[in-house]
């Protein structure tokens, strides 16, 4: 962005070239659901602020034709799960080319169909979502690129190189200039075979040479999601030889892809890339921890400001400080904000909340109580049960405030049955322990729209993950854009971004869940509610710290600077610029 609020132009960048940014899932547009959660919505946040800031870039990933999944929860949590289907055609538009990849021995044709992200000043970052469902495939095949994290690994493994080598090959079917490939986590670590085979001359055969590797190497850059090892694809030598095909997977083995026996999805992307990065300062270092014999760089997360933020806060940023749409660093401007302002646009937010929560399950809330949000993967390690360790401590603090109100949203994967039982333990305890003071409600089919309302419109946001295993964590920031604080266990993000007292508040680390559950409650009781009883002048303080101090940073506008400069052209724009400051001295002393 240069001083007059324009987007980059081409020219700011080192050459015509554009960025290839692969991942398994994109949030795109509400109506398409082509994600699951947190990486998908990271994706597209990441995509958004590339058109808002006219970085050449281009996107890939699989249709999902199918969906994620709709929930149902039942009367005692039960989540059962239902298809999604959506018409590709409403949204996107078919492209002509056609590639074809070899699974199992077949040929397996694809096609692309596009989409068009555009900018805040006109930009476009193309996205093309790549889709087997052809008649010249055979019946299974024309489901693999049907269902985001469907079946089993044999199934993943299909898609995986759909998206890796497919990809490559419809980005050259299209004519597209690419010099800089992004893998999203290592589900599109196959790319990097696919640049190599196309560096060797299109086929599997031949000995790559250090200069082989290296050409590929120097496209490459790869960014790791988890510190939880469940989420690092890895496939037996049997799967791998069956479906990708014995002479390259031997190619694979030789080059080192293989760890504790299986291919490894992030060895491969960390091994052909010369940038990886974790999400966070603290997942940069536990990753480094875990592939230790490769050098893994952190840029932490963000969320893409003006989706995110409610229209509410939207108006009142506006008014206030309209250059944040330009520049979100702007956002620092509302330290001094007056607190009516704050806490008048969060009061709208909130009661749009608790309209839809009326809507969808028939209870009215109260909009004057306070209210907490915990909404994410319901997946065992981030403990959506802990705040009901001790419930008679739960409502024994609900008491005290006057009153206490907890929404719950999430989705567990279909085939995650500890994930089900946790929802099915929260749903439990929401039934047995709710009263007069203690409200707690489980809403169903956590999405993008109910994300957005929930992060928006209650007053603390709650994360309890077991450390180390947050790798960054979005949701937290999402609230801060909307001057909502958290009180959360320091791990991921909020390792960078508590401000005890200003930001919100830091669960303690303790020896165990009933250590950490204690430290939970000794805040919501001795700080949260006192200040939200006492002080709604000092509690819009806090809220508008939490948009001066979070918001303003923890935003994809500012990650995406950081990838440009670190990842994708490390030190050009650098000597780009000093070239251009010598040129203007020059120039000043003629």
């Amino acid at each position: 962005m240069d001083q007059t609020g324009k987007p980059f132009s081409y020219e700011t960048f080192p050459n015509s070239g554009q960025i290839a940014y692969f991942s398994m899932e994109i949030a795109i547009h509400p109506g398409m659901p082509t994600y699951s959660g947190g990486l998908g919505v990271l994706a597209g946040d990441t995509l958004r602020s590339m058109a808002d800031l006219g970085v050449p870039a281009v996107a890939f990933t699989l249709l999902h034709r199918k969906g994620y999944f709709q929930q149902h929860l039942g009367p005692d949590g039960a989540q059962s799960e239902d298809v999604q289907p959506w018409n590709p055609a409403d949204y996107c538009t078919e492209e002509p080319a056609r590639i074809t990849v070899s699974i199992e021995d077949r040929v397996v044709t694809a096609r692309a169909w596009r989409y068009d992200m555009e900018g805040r000043f006109g930009h476009i970052v193309p996205i093309y979502l790549l889709d087997t469902d052809l008649d010249c495939n055979s019946g299974w095949d024309r489901g693999l690129t049907d269902h985001l994290y469907g079946g089993d690994t044999n199934y993943r493994l299909q898609q995986e190189i759909v998206l890796g080598m497919g990809g490559v090959r419809i980005a050259k079917a299209l004519g597209l200039d690419v010099n800089v490939y992004h893998m999203n986590e290592g589900h599109a670590a196959l790319l990097t075979l696919g640049l190599l085979e196309s560096q060797l001359g299109g086929g599997p055969l031949g000995a790559p040479t250090e200069y082989d590797i290296e050409q590929v190497r120097r496209k490459c850059v790869f960014t790791t999601h988890t510190p939880v090892p469940a989420g690092h694809d890895r496939f037996s030598t049997e799967q791998t030889i069956r479906i990708l095909g014995g002479d390259r997977t031997a190619r694979l083995e030789r080059l080192g892809c293989f760890k504790d026996g299986l291919l490894n999805m992030t060895v491969l992307a960390l091994h052909f890339s010369r940038y990886a990065n974790g999400v966070a300062l603290q997942h940069g270092r536990v990753s480094r921890e875990m592939f230790p014999e490769y050098p893994i760089d952190s840029i932490t997360n963000g969320v893409h400001a003006s989706t995110w933020t409610s229209a509410h806060m939207q108006q009142l940023f506006d008014e206030e400080v309209p250059a944040w749409r330009c520049d979100n660093l702007y956002l620092r401007n509302l330290i001094d904000l007056p607190e009516q302002k704050i806490l008048a646009a969060h009061a709208r937010a909130k009661e749009e909340l608790l309209a839809e929560v009326a809507s969808r399950t028939g209870l009215v809330l109260n909009p004057k109580v306070l209210t907490l949000g915990f909404a994410r993967r319901a997946a065992t390690y981030k403990r959506a049960d802990l705040l009901f360790t001790s419930p008679e401590r739960l409502q024994q603090i609900a008491a005290e405030a006057g009153g206490l109100q907890i929404l719950y949203a999430g989705k567990a994967h279909p085939q995650d049955e500890p994930g089900k039982s946790l929802i099915r333990r929260v749903v439990e305890n929401a039934s047995r322990f709710s009263n007069d003071s203690l409200r707690v409600v489980y809403l169903e089919n956590y999405a993008w729209d109910l994300g957005a309302m929930l992060t928006a419109g209650v007053d603390v946001w709650v994360n309890t993950p077991r450390r180390p295993y947050e790798a960054s964590g979005t949701s937290g920031m999402k609230a801060a854009l909307n001057g909502v604080p958290s009180l959360s266990i320091l791990d991921g993000w909020w390792i960078e971004g508590c401000i005890e007292g200003v930001t919100g508040w830091a669960i303690e680390d303790g020896a165990n869940d009933a250590d950490e559950a204690e430290s939970l409650y000794r805040k919501l009781q001795n700080a949260v509610v006192p200040l939200y009883r006492e002080s709604q002048e000092k509690w819009g303080r806090m809220m508008r710290t939490t948009v001066a101090f979070n918001g303003s940073y923890f935003n994809t506008d500012r990650m995406v600077r950081q990838y440009t400069r670190n990842a994708y052209y490390p030190g050009v724009l650098v000597e780009k610029h000093r070239a251009k400051v010598t040129e203007e001295e020059a120039s000043l002393a003629r």
